[in-house]
C-alpha cells in the first residue's frame, strides 16, 4: 500500500467502522467487535507511516479543490504522525474500557455512543494530517458537532445544559476568531498551507501579525486557554469514557496541538520570537496553569478536579510552545504524548471507582484502596505523572520545558512550573493517602464493593503501565518531536 493510501485508508476506515457499528447496533457483541478491530486497523495504518516521516518522507494528498488555491488536503509530518499515534492508539484502550463501562452501567444509547466515537477519531486524523488551515478548520468543526451528542449522552436537564456551554463556547471561539485569523491570514499571505518556517514573515507589521496571533490563540478554545475554559468542567456531566475522550484522545489535544501547528507551521517561531509581540501569552498559560491548579484543589467532585488540572496540564503545553525556545518546542510535543496517558488512567480510575464503588467525591474514597487495589494503583501512577515525578513520564516533558526555560532565560516559566508542581501535588497526594492510608468509612449501602470489570481494570492497567515504560524508553516520541526544530 503506497503512503497516499494508506493516508485515505486512516481517513475513510473509522467512518467506515461508524457505518458497520451503526448497522450492527442489535448484536453488542458484533458492534463491540468491529468497534475494535477499527480502532486497530486505524493504529497499523497512522503507525506505517512512523518510518517515512522519521527519514524525512512528507506524504500527502489532495481530496479535492474548493477554491483556486484552496484545497481540502492532507499530509503527514511530525507532529501530526504523534498526534495520531497517540489518538488511534488510545481508542483501542478506551473502546475495551467503554464496552466495560457501558455495559456495567447499563448506559442507553449505546451504539450512537460508538457511532459518535468513531466519527470523533475519524475528525481526530484529518486534524493531524491537515496539510492547509482550511482542511484543518473544516474536520476541527466536525469534532465539536460528533462529540456533542457523546457530551450530551444521558439526556438529563444538567447533561443538556453542560452540552450547551461545551457546543456554544467551541463554536463562538472557532467560528468568532479562528475562522476571521484564517481568512485574515490568506488575504495577508494568499497562502493557507502549512509550510515549515511560517508563511508570514515580512507579509504585514508587526501590530497586524500581533493581532493576528491572538485571533488564533483565542480561536482555539478546545486549548481551554482562560477565559475560554468553561466548556471543559461542563462537559463532565458526560460518561466516563467521553470524559477520557475529551481530555486524552481527541478534543483538548487538538487544541494544543493546533497551537503548535500553527506556531510552527503558519507565523514560524523564529519569527515570532524576533518581532516579540507574543510575550503576553506567556503570561496568559501562566495564569492559566496556576489559576486551574487552585480551583482544582477546592473540587470535591473528582472528575471536576481532573478537569481543572487538564486546563492547567494543557497550559503546559501552550506556555512551552510561547518560550519559543527548540527545547521547550520539543517539551510541548512530548507534553502532549505523557499528558494523554497520564489524564486517560486518571479518568479510567475515576470511572471505576464510579461503576463498583458508586462514589464521585474525593471525600468519599478513604480507604478506597484496599477495595481497589488495581484502580488505585494506577490513579497513584497518572497523579504521578501529572505531577512530574520520575519514574513517570511526565517528568520527561517537563524536564525539556525547563530545560528550554532555562537556555531561553525566562524566569517566570520556571517559577510557574515548580509553584504548580507543588500545587499538583496538592491536588493529587491527599487523594492518594486518603485511598491506601485512612480507614474507610462504613458504607451501609456500597460496602461489597471491590473492584470493577475486568475489561476496566485491563485498560487502566495498559494506560498506567505505559506512563511508566515512557519514562524508560520514550525515544518513538522523542525522536518525533525533534524533528519539529
Amino acid at each position: 500500500m503506497s503512503p497516499e493510501t494508506t493516508i485515505q485508508a486512516a481517513l475513510v476506515i473509522p467512518l467506515v467502522g461508524a457505518v458497520l457499528i451503526a448497522f450492527s447496533g442489535h448484536w453488542p457483541n458484533l458492534r463491540e467487535t468491529i468497534t475494535m478491530i477499527t480502532a486497530g486497523t486505524l493504529f497499523a495504518l497512522v503507525a506505517s507511516l512512523y518510518p517515512l516521516v522519521m527519514n524525512g518522507g512528507r506524504p500527502s494528498v489532495v481530496i479535492g479543490e474548493m477554491l483556486p488555491g484552496l484545497s481540502i488536503a492532507f499530509s503527514v509530518e511530525p507532529l501530526g504522525l504523534l498526534f495520531a499515534m497517540i489518538a488511534s492508539f488510545l481508542w483501542i484502550i478506551n473502546s475495551l474500557y467503554s464496552i466495560g463501562y457501558m455495559r456495567e452501567n447499563k448506559e442507553k444509547n449505546q451504539t450512537r455512543f460508538y457511532v459518535c466515537f468513531a466519527i470523533a477519531l475519524a475528525s481526530s486524523i484529518a486534524i493531524a494530517f491537515a496539510a492547509n488551515l482550511l482542511t484543518l478548520f473544516a474536520f476541527y468543526e466536525a469534532l465539536t458537532l460528533c462529540t456533542y451528542p457523546l457530551v450530551t449522552h444521558s439526556g438529563t436537564d444538567k447533561a443538556k445544559k453542560g452540552g450547551r456551554v461545551y457546543l456554544g463556547i467551541l463554536l463562538f471561539t472557532s467560528i468568532g476568531f479562528l475562522l476571521t485569523a484564517i481568512v485574515w491570514t490568506w488575504l495577508i499571505a494568499g497562502d493557507l498551507n502549512f509550510t515549515s518556517g511560517g508563511i508570514l514573515e515580512g507579509k504585514a507589521s508587526d501590530l497586524v501579525i500581533g493581532t493576528l496571533f491572538a485571533l488564533y490563540i483565542f480561536g482555539i478554545g478546545k486549548a481551554a486557554l482562560m477565559p475560554v475554559h468553561r466548556w471543559l468542567p461542563a462537559a463532565m456531566v458526560a460518561p466516563t469514557p467521553v470524559s477520557a475522550l475529551l481530555h486524552a484522545v481527541a478534543v483538548v489535544k487538538a487544541g494544543v496541538f493546533t497551537v503548535i501547528k500553527i506556531v510552527i507551521y503558519i507565523f514560524g517561531y523564529d519569527f515570532l520570537s524576533s518581532i516579540g509581540t507574543t510575550n503576553w501569552l506567556l503570561y496568559l498559560s501562566g495564569f492559566t496553569i496556576l489559576t486551574a491548579s487552585i480551583l482544582a484543589i477546592r473540587q470535591d467532585n473528582l472528575k471536576r478536579r481532573l478537569a481543572y488540572s487538564t486546563i492547567s496540564q494543557l497550559s503546559y503545553v501552550i506556555m512551552a510552545t510561547a518560550i519559543l525556545a527548540p527545547l521547550s518546542i520539543v517539551g510541548a510535543g512530548l507534553h502532549i504524548a505523557v499528558h494523554a496517558f497520564g489524564k486517560i488512567t486518571l479518568f479510567f480510575a475515576a470511572g471505576s471507582i464510579y461503576t463498583a464503588a458508586h462514589k464521585t467525591e474525593v471525600s468519599q474514597l478513604d480507604g478506597i484502596g484496599r477495595r481497589m487495589p488495581w484502580t488505585m494503583t494506577a490513579f497513584t501512577i497518572g497523579a504521578l505523572s501529572m505531577i512530574g515525578v520520575p519514574p513517570t513520564a511526565g517528568f520527561i516533558s517537563k524536564w525539556y520545558i525547563l530545560h528550554g526555560a532555562f537556555d531561553s532565560g525566562h524566569m517566570l516559566a520556571i517559577v510557574v512550573i515548580v509553584i504548580s508542581t507543588l500545587l499538583n501535588a496538592g491536588y493529587f497526594l491527599p487523594i492518594i493517602y486518603a485511598a491506601f492510608f485512612k480507614e474507610e468509612e462504613k458504607d451501609n449501602d456500597n460496602g461489597n464493593f471491590g473492584e470493577a470489570s475486568v475489561a476496566i481494570v485491563v485498560a487502566l492497567s495498559i494506560t498506567a503501565a505505559a506512563t511508566v515504560l515512557l519514562f524508560f524508553f520514550p525515544g518513538l516520541f522523542i525522536e518525533l518531536a525533534q524533528k519539529l526544530i
